[in-house]
């Protein structure tokens, strides 16, 4: 598998991991006192970061799923 078609498998996954990230970042911050806006902003910039992995993965052509055989 050439590099490109291992990105196509792999930045899906990446944003996912990325998005699950920032949603337990936002439950945490609402319980974080004086570290909220700063947990907050990190959920806010995995999502800013995921834009841009979105971003290439269509400038690469969009997912490609992984088959094993």
């Amino acid at each position: 598998m050439e590099e490109t078609e291992k990105l196509r498998v792999l930045l899906p996954h990446w944003i996912e991991h990325n998005s699950e990230h920032a949603e337990e970042f936002r439950e945490w911050a609402q319980k974080a006192g004086p570290a909220q806006g700063a947990l907050s902003d990190a959920a806010r910039l995995l999502e800013q970061a995921n834009d841009r992995l979105q971003e290439a993965l269509g400038k690469l052509g969009g997912p490609l799923e992984h088959h094993h055989g």
